[in-house]
């Protein structure tokens, strides 16, 4: 039978159409009501979206001609006044450790068992976004809500659930980010719309009966209007489905500098859904550069030293405690993407001392939680914060310290390497390379990388060549240079691969139009999305 065919010819008429591939496994998520859903969604939201983007560009323009940044004036009173979040739900109250990854299958499973309080399953960052991954994703989920989900691998090792499992939160993909197999009169759908739809249409009830609901992470926002898009988006979906309003929880990320300037408004326009805000470093980073791509001044040095006890850093990392704990709700830390080894065991304790450091460092901050990428390392992160926040969380440590905005855009200077310049090459194009190949969660060099790797990456590269900058021996960064390094780094890559099947080539493209052109891209992964299917 021809799923797709039948599904589309019982959509004829609608709008709808889907492109993709349609299995009979597929089917029982792609249905024509859940795609209505997700339809009716895109009609009355997409119109705003597309607005928000283009309140991106014109923001984005004034940045360029040299606005700095500050505190919204006509925001004030938002800040300045009293309000409280909703109280979080029972089962998200301790949040101490939480694990992050993709939707596959086995990924799901072990994270769920991992010992961690929560599991964000990622349709974004730490997914590579082809049609298969999406849907097999959602199937995924909705057997995982069910519990009944299950995995043998090609060894025979078989997978399933325990009887204690982390709390699910779903991170739907960025408002910027189509779905090209899905189209919605004439346009390919948001993507964000799709994997919040087809999750929320096929779950939130099942959620709700067993004590749960349906929780999400919400990403790359850069202002509190695109938060108010999420609530609209929140308020109407359950109303629409019958589902008691605030039952939707959402964690924000504030991975965007200019987000970290409205921190207590995004709060406060999610103030009956808001599950608190989370801090992450490569995407932060990431965003300066990309804001700021205009800055003659602004030179990162090499990516490894900006930690998040660097003063603009730690700045950004004490106004999300603040804010978060200023409105009644947790403040979730960032992500420790080390995997443990067992081939050097002196190297795992030395890398397992820098996590226990960070992690003391958050807890110490005043963060309610954090995250892990790997469930080998829930383990050692529990212990940190069991010893220094014994209670579910700490809201009640409201520190308040006024953070300014010249602390949030003291930015620094330092060395840029050879070294760092290399590893941001090799790195890129080992993560875009498997990125292509299906794979959105990648290890590499004993870390566990996702697409904000490879934006900090090359957006470094691509700043140190227009700004003319020169590695620490004196030698300028140039495009030539940057050409050099890349075919010396993709030999290396190739001999190490060995037969293994691969897509380098074209991770080399998309590497050289990111960092070669006059212009900032900014996202790598919309020009990346041209290469799957």
């Amino acid at each position: 039978m021809d799923y797709r065919a039948e599904l589309n010819r019982q959509l004829s008429g609608e709008g709808v159409e889907v492109r993709g591939t349609v299995s009979q496994a597929y089917a029982q998520i792609l249905t024509p009501d859940a795609l209505r859903f997700v339809a009716e969604l895109t009609r009355r939201f997409n119109p705003r979206r597309k607005e928000l983007l283009r309140l991106r560009e014109e923001r984005q323009a004034r940045l360029n001609a040299g606005e700095n940044p500050d505190f919204l004036p006509e925001t004030a009173p938002i800040r300045e006044s009293e309000w409280q979040v909703a109280p979080p739900p029972p089962d998200l109250l301790d949040r101490r450790v939480e694990i992050t990854g993709p939707v596959d299958r086995k990924m799901i499973i072990n994270a769920l068992n991992s010992g961690a309080k929560v599991f964000m399953a990622d349709f974004e960052d730490a997914n590579s976004p082809t049609w298969d991954n999406c849907v097999q994703g959602q199937i995924n989920l909705y057997d995982a809500v069910r519990r009944t989900i299950e995995y043998t691998s090609p060894d025979g090792k078989e997978y399933r659930l325990n009887e204690q499992t982390a709390v699910l939160c779903v991170r739907p993909r960025g408002w910027h980010l189509p779905e090209k197999h899905l189209i919605i009169d004439g346009e390919p759908a948001p993507g964000a719309l799709m994997d919040f739809g087809l999750y929320f249409y096929h779950n939130a009830r099942e959620l709700i009966q067993r004590g749960t609901g349906p929780y999400f992470y919400l990403p790359k926002l850069e202002s509190h209007l695109e938060a108010r898009l999420w609530n609209d988006v929140f308020i109407f979906a359950q109303e629409r489905l019958g589902i008691p309003r605030g039952t939707i929880r959402a964690t924000v990320l504030i991975e965007n500098i200019l987000a970290a300037f409205e921190c207590e408004e995004i709060l406060y326009e999610l103030r009956e859904h808001a599950a608190g805000l989370n801090s992450g470093r490569w995407d932060y980073l990431f965003s300066v550069i990309r804001k700021f791509r205009n800055r003659e001044d602004l030179v990162l040095p090499d990516r490894a030293t900006l930690t998040m006890t660097v003063p603009f850093m730690k700045a950004y990392s004490e106004l999300v405690v603040q804010s978060c704990h200023k409105r009644g709700i947790h403040a979730i830390g960032g992500m420790s993407a080390y995997i443990p080894r067992r081939d050097d065991p002196e190297a795992n304790a030395r890398a397992i001392a820098q996590v226990v450091a960070d992690k003391e460092r958050e807890v110490s901050e005043g963060y309610d939680g954090t995250w892990v990428a790997h469930p080998g390392l829930v383990p050692v992160v529990l212990e940190v914060f069991n010893k220094h926040m014994p209670t579910p969380n700490q809201i009640d440590k409201r520190p308040q310290r006024p953070i300014t905005a010249q602390e949030l855009l003291n930015f620094p200077r330092g060395d840029i390497t050879e070294a760092g310049m290399r590893t941001n090459i090799n790195v890129s194009l080992r993560y875009l390379d498997s990125w292509l190949r299906g794979v959105g969660a990648a290890a590499i060099n004993h870390l566990m990388e996702d697409a904000a790797t490879v934006e900090i990456s090359r957006s470094q590269l691509w700043q140190w060549i227009r700004r003319k900058a020169t590695l620490s021996d004196g030698r300028p960064i140039t495009p030539e240079l940057f050409q050099q390094m890349l075919e010396e780094e993709l030999a290396s890559i190739r001999a190490s691969y060995g037969s293994a099947p691969h897509r380098l080539d074209d991770a080399a493209t998309i590497l050289r139009r990111a960092v070669l052109t006059e212009e900032f891209v900014d996202f790598i992964t919309l020009i990346a999305y041209e290469y799957i299917d």
